[in-house]
């Protein structure tokens, strides 16, 4: 792809972003959307999705940011269900949906179908994520379809190896394809456990912000491009590593952190408007090579597929949420019992994404002896269908389900209750820590510096508190959101004259940024107490 298509795309899917922020509708559905209305549009440029760009080099950050995001321990308590769902679920609907599809299509071979299925069985990373952020899932639902959607690609992955080398003619059997899946999943997680320790240890001893951040942008590709090399699961081995230093991240010090956090929303926001774009976007190259079905059989094929996929989600969660309980006296005790409306939620929160297209363009032309794949540009068309599908019925229709449903949302006042605990505890024992310093002659300072310490330790002590207070009867403020503002209307003023000195040349430029710097420090330490 040349430059200028790949600037259009990336400026024009941020935009659409951007406008989608101010809209109801989840931002992955207008991109789509605006793909699809741009794919006809004369002059548009023709884009057609390469996976040897997608796989290597668009997944491995976005798994990364979307692992980094996630909570360890939340996972961990959640393994059974994310386990069934990213393993057994994937594996399940392979085998239904190819299934399905060799009795829907005629022509198509069993072998084939079965590769149609390994690319349509996982929901995508990219898709869950960003649609969980908008619609404000409950935190237990949110933790398991994030957890799915980290493992997942990986089984999918390799069970489309072993379905596209059945397809080939390479002789592949069911007992070859559970020791390939066993090999890339513990290969991967070896590979994870292996670089994850020795990049920490790098990321806590480089001195400089800049540096680290280079490192951070880098760990992704290393990861999935070693394991790859290795035969293993990139997936898994960006996963593993990312896991550790989300968790272990408050080591790396404080400037890291927020140069980092700062890159990677930008990073992950870029990717995901242009992926979800360029999904759209491949309609007139899937359209293109349609052939001998194009017409209304295609059409039914595409629907007759959707609900398949649809349907195998649904027959999979049910069970995989209630028969645990059922045969495990242990899990009765240790968890609370589900309703029937969770299940439901996860089920209808399955929508396909760029991943299932990727894997799709990747399958060959020829098959083994020179002969055509059989079916493949169809393969191409239902796996396209089967994402917008579920893309936009799901997804538009997942925000006003969840409304119906009247799910528990997170409790706000018992999070800002455990919040504010958590920091008094903190504070007690940083003023005594400060009275033991202040104590030693070689720390000693004026009262006033000794006093500000101790202000800004109590302002970080009271502001969660004040959270929990009465608001403003005037401006419906909180005594936290009055402290925040006037906060920075006083460092907005201090903003103005350091400019008209710099203006009256009073002051150099390299002075300004100086001061801005200082400032826009305090700025963000007052918006970050009061947030």
């Amino acid at each position: 792809m040349h430059i200028l298509p790949l600037l259009l795309l990336v400026a024009g899917s941020a935009a659409v972003a951007g406008a989608a922020r101010r809209t109801p509708v989840p931002a992955p559905l207008l991109l789509v959307a605006a793909g699809l209305v741009l794919s006809y549009v004369p002059g548009v440029p023709a884009y057609e999705l390469d996976p040897e760009v997608v796989l290597p080099l668009v997944l491995p950050p976005l798994l990364y940011t979307a692992a980094t995001d996630s909570s360890y321990l939340d996972l961990r308590a959640q393994l059974r269900p994310v386990a069934l769902l990213s393993v057994g679920y994937v594996l399940f609907a392979t085998l239904v949906v190819g299934w399905a599809a060799y009795l829907i299509v005629p022509s198509l071979p069993l072998t084939a179908a079965l590769v149609l299925g390994a690319v349509v069985a996982p929901p995508d990373a990219v898709a869950a994520t960003a649609v969980a952020r908008r619609v404000g899932l409950p935190s237990r639902i949110t933790t398991i379809l994030q957890g799915e959607s980290l493992v997942n690609d990986a089984t999918a992955i390799t069970a489309y190896k072993v379905a596209l080398a059945a397809a080939v003619g390479e002789g592949a059997t069911w007992a070859g394809g559970v020791r390939e899946f066993l090999l890339a999943a513990v290969g991967g997680v070896l590979v994870g456990l292996v670089l994850m320790i020795p990049i920490h240890w790098l990321r806590t001893h480089l001195k400089e912000a800049l540096l680290q951040n280079t490192l951070s942008l880098l760990i992704p590709f290393v990861a999935y491009g070693i394991a790859e090399q290795l035969n293993a699961s990139g997936v898994l081995a960006v996963v593993v590593v990312a896991l550790y230093l989300g968790h272990r991240s408050w080591e790396v010090d404080f400037a890291t952190r927020l140069q980092e956090e700062a890159v990677w929303k930008m990073v992950a926001f870029v990717l995901e408007s242009a992926v979800f774009a360029l999904i759209g976007l491949q309609l007139p190259v899937v359209l293109r090579g349609l052939g001998q079905y194009e017409g209304t059989s295609a059409a039914w094929y595409a629907v007759a597929l959707f609900l398949v996929v649809v349907a195998a989600r649904f027959v999979w969660v049910y069970p995989a949420t209630f028969l645990p309980r059922l045969v495990s006296a242990r899990i009765r005790e240790r968890e609370d019992n589900p309703t029937w409306k969770g299940p439901f939620i996860i089920s209808w929160a399955g929508m396909r994404g760029v991943v299932s297209l990727a894997i799709a363009f990747s399958i060959p032309l020829t098959v083994h002896g020179g002969a055509a794949f059989p079916d493949r540009n169809l393969i191409l068309f239902l796996t396209f269908t089967t994402v917008i599908g579920t893309l936009v019925v799901q997804g538009l229709t997942l925000p006003p389900l969840i409304r119906l449903l009247k799910l528990p949302g997170r409790d706000q006042q018992a999070e800002t209750l455990a919040e504010a605990n958590a920091q008094a505890q903190a504070s007690r024992v940083a003023e005594q820590r400060l009275d033991e310093l202040l104590n030693d002659e070689r720390n000693a300072l004026p009262p006033p510096l000794a006093d500000r310490l101790r202000a800004v330790l109590e302002r970080r002590r009271n502001a969660v508190w004040e959270r929990l207070g009465a608001v403003n009867p005037v401006t419906g403020e909180t005594v936290d959101d009055t402290y925040r503002r006037l906060s920075r209307e006083m460092i907005g003023a201090e903003r103005e004259v350091f400019v008209k000195l710099r203006d009256h040349r009073y002051i150099d430029d390299e002075m300004l940024r100086t001061l801005l710097r200082r400032l826009d420090l305090e700025e963000a330490a007052a918006y970050r107490e009061a947030a």
